[in-house]
């Protein structure tokens, strides 16, 4: 009898991260509930709920709100007010232009169809906050599963990808993702993209990216993605194979792709103008209606928020950075000991990156590997070259040719965090960190750095 060999599955974890997504949800809304019992709100805005300005409430409410829909709606606090208000009412004010219209558009749809049904039971704002607790909660598990994908994809381990992800559920910013923010949406489409991007599905890649700059403002820098690989196709085109047509191709094609994930941003910054400045009376027009360029964004976080250069740097704002210091103490120590253990692909931008490493699977350097269709095509390419490795081995063993045999470390392409195809991964980290430190406020890096961070294995 021939006994067949039965491959291992390529996501052998995938049940237990599905698991541990769920039991970390599970346990941050529990604590939610049991702090808004226990504990008075810092923030006391949920219960104010104005009439809209242009359209009119829902007039409708029973005659007794029930415990449930009371404690759902004092969960409407801080940011979560705008999301609830801009799905109610629209953008009414200037700077409700702050946060992004695809959680407001989602909490809306979601609460007219899937949750209609319990209109006649509870008051249109409690849905509302129901259906923003549901959407990102369910996205944060999907969430968790493309981070687990992703970071075998990229690091070869399935047990590094594990520890990441569990990491990812259960970090120290765990509460945003299940509140009413728009962290696990980004969070989804943004390694959702970069997922399929890396597996070779770039029309995929570009909706998900692109729909995840409609979430968050930083989404846009997921085009950078793109920008890497065309400049390393490009060069390899021109001046390796020295094809001036096919080199211009590429840089047209990720021209386009990259525009694709600015457009949706750029398009509600193009609605806040129109909104906000035309047909407005002279003494009307907001000053930054008059500017070279109309960046509505912008304006409202200097404004508003106060982000700006070096503004976050007062003695009133210690506290946060030392709340924030961990994880930034976390990525500087990251991008520093790969620029430290990889120099020439660190400071070349990964021109300088070995032939072998090259033709080996790393997608964001081979022409080949990255316009191959199929999903699995970089998971693949690495086992042959870990195979053909062993095999290289055992024939030099057998040969007794002892001088020749490969040490562990040899492979052409080096698993883990070191591996060539985590550069764009670093330059992103290193990019946020620096910007969340000297613009932003920096305890927000908390969210933001989290998921690229834990993708590379703090």
């Amino acid at each position: 009898m021939v006994q067949t060999s039965h491959a291992p599955p390529p996501h052998p974890h995938q049940a237990l991260v599905l698991k541990s997504a769920i039991c970390s949800r599970l346990l941050v809304l529990t604590l939610i509930i049991l702090c808004r019992i226990l504990v008075s709100p810092y923030d006391t805005s949920a219960p104010l709920n104005p009439p809209c300005l242009t359209t009119p409430n829902d007039t409708h409410s029973p005659l007794r709100q029930s415990r449930i829909a009371s404690a759902i709606e004092n969960g409407i606090v801080w940011d979560s007010v705008y999301f609830v208000r801009i799905a109610q009412c629209g953008y009414e004010y200037e700077q409700s232009y702050a946060f992004l219209p695809l959680l407001p558009i989602s909490i809306s749809f979601f609460s007219r169809t899937v949750f209609a049904m319990l209109l006649p039971f509870v008051p249109q704002r409690t849905l509302f906050a129901l259906s923003a607790y549901v959407i990102n909660n369910l996205a944060f598990v999907l969430a968790a599963l493309y981070l687990y994908r992703l970071s075998i994809t990229i690091l070869k381990d399935p047990e590094i990808a594990l520890r990441a992800t569990i990491l990812f559920c259960f970090n120290p910013a765990s509460i945003f993702y299940s509140s009413i923010y728009s962290e696990s949406l980004y969070a989804l489409l943004s390694l959702g993209g970069l997922y399929h991007f890396v597996s070779g599905g770039n029309n995929l890649a570009i909706l998900l990216l692109a729909l995840s700059g409609c979430a968050r403002s930083n989404g846009v820098l997921n085009a950078g993605y793109f920008c890497f690989q065309t400049m390393h196709r490009a060069y390899h085109a021109l001046f390796q194979r020295k094809r001036v047509t096919a080199a211009l191709q590429i840089v047209i094609v990720g021209a386009l792709r990259s525009a694709c994930i600015f457009a949706p941003f750029l398009a509600f910054q193009a609605y806040g103008y129109y909104n906000m400045c035309v047909g407005r009376f002279p003494d009307e027009i907001r000053p930054w209606c008059k500017a070279r360029i109309p960046l509505l964004y912008n304006y409202i976080q200097s404004h508003y928020w106060g982000v700006g250069f070096l503004r976050y740097f007062q003695l009133k704002q210690l506290p946060n950075f030392l709340l924030a210091s961990p994880i930034l103490s976390l990525a500087l120590c990251s991008v520093v000991h790969y620029a430290k253990s990889r120099p020439q692909n660190f400071f070349s931008l990964g021109f300088q990156t070995t032939i072998e490493e090259k033709n080996c699977g790393v997608v964001f350097l081979s022409d080949d590997v990255s316009g191959s269709k199929e999903a699995g095509s970089v998971e693949k390419s690495s086992v042959r070259v870990e195979e053909n490795f062993k095999l290289r081995r055992r024939k030099n063993v057998i040969k007794g040719d002892d001088a020749n045999v490969p040490i562990e470390s040899e492979p052409a392409t080096r698993p883990g965090y070191l591996s060539a195809s985590i550069l764009p991964f670093v330059l992103h980290l290193g990019f946020m960190t620096g910007t969340a430190f000297l613009v932003m406020h920096v305890q927000v890096f908390l969210l933001h750095a989290m998921h690229i961070g834990l993708a590379l294995d703090f």
